[in-house]
């Protein structure tokens, strides 16, 4: 296990402050992910939700330390772990601190290395294993992460497993470097309805035994609702609302919460009473408004268009951004 946080444990694990991501060096384009504040706390599960395209897994990538080298970072804080990452960089973090689930674990597996071998890699490079004993170790991780007859799948090739067990690999991988943040960026992706539910149930439960944060994205709502404590909403790169589950459902204030919920088909009776989200995601460009719903939102007054609301907080615990919630 990892040595005791250096920070009280009330504080925050990760915490963010104006996090601006940017492509390209043309000052009049917005940044593709605006002042994002975040804060993550030991042992916490987090949902970050949103439409395809509203900043999720840069953030992901971010806080990882794997962010596209074209990409532009700019905050006034990124901490993790009690290390403030913009003075002294990932190189002690990654892996060790945080881990990461990827959305294709196909891809993301070497396909020429076999899974023991790629185990053992990470168990070397974080010495969290002894190296006289790493075949154990290994199976001991691919027992955890509920590999059936682990020590025969040691030897297996990616290539040769479902992808459920390849996302189940890709888990053990990221738990081997035993890190406090775990980000899973939509790891049901691909896989069939029991699958899904049988590794987002295995992921909490790791999560729990660990007592290890978890940021878990994904664009299904209902997924949010049955394994996150808190949701975070986003949209076209902006934080709009960061709630406990129930308050987000019981009653979501930014408009965009509340139809992004309509439109989640658990909502439905019918297919012909499935809710739309009215519009697209928008372009960034010099005429992008403040609040970069504000060209799909009946709500939207001119205010909208020309200045981001600050942080509001309704409720404990209950923050959005918005100037006409509901």
């Amino acid at each position: 296990m990892n040595a005791p946080l250096a920070f009280p444990v009330e504080a925050p694990l990760l915490s963010l402050r104006r996090l601006t991501i940017s492509f390209g060096s043309d000052a009049s384009h917005p940044p593709t992910v605006d002042g994002v504040d975040l804060d993550i706390r030991p042992g916490e599960f987090v949902a970050l939700v949103g439409e395809s395209g509203s900043g999720k897994s840069l953030i992901a990538h971010t806080i990882a330390g794997i962010l596209d080298p074209a990409a532009k970072l700019d905050a006034d804080r990124l901490m993790l772990a009690g290390t403030d990452i913009l003075a002294n960089g990932w190189d002690q973090l990654r892996g060790s601190e945080v881990g990461i689930v990827f959305q294709n674990s196909r891809a993301a597996l070497n396909p020429i290395r076999s899974i023991g071998r790629q185990l053992a890699d990470v168990f070397k490079a974080h010495g969290t294993a002894p190296r006289a004993d790493l075949a154990s170790a290994v199976i001991a991780a691919l027992t955890d992460v509920r590999i059936p007859d682990p020590q025969r799948r040691m030897n297996a090739y990616p290539g040769e497993l479902s992808g459920g067990m390849c996302q189940r690999v890709m888990l053990a991988i990221a738990l081997a470097g035993d890190p406090s943040l775990l980000i899973a960026d939509e790891p049901t992706t691909g896989l069939d309805a029991t699958t899904q539910s049988a590794i987002l149930a295995l992921l909490l439960e790791r999560a729990r035994a660990r007592r290890m944060a978890v940021i878990l994205i994904t664009h299904d709502l209902e997924v949010a609702r049955a394994y996150a404590e808190r949701i975070v909403v986003m949209h076209a790169g902006q934080i709009v609302e960061d709630a406990p589950v129930s308050a987000l459902f019981s009653k979501p204030r930014p408009p965009y919460s509340a139809l992004l919920i309509a439109a989640t088909p658990a909502r439905a009776h019918s297919v012909d009473a499935l809710a739309g989200i009215p519009g697209n995601t928008p372009v960034l460009d010099a005429h992008t408004p403040a609040c970069r719903f504000a060209d799909r939102c009946e709500h939207a007054e001119s205010l909208c268009r020309t200045v981001f609301p600050s942080r509001r907080l309704d409720t404990e615990g209950h923050a959005f951004h918005c100037w006409r919630p509901l």
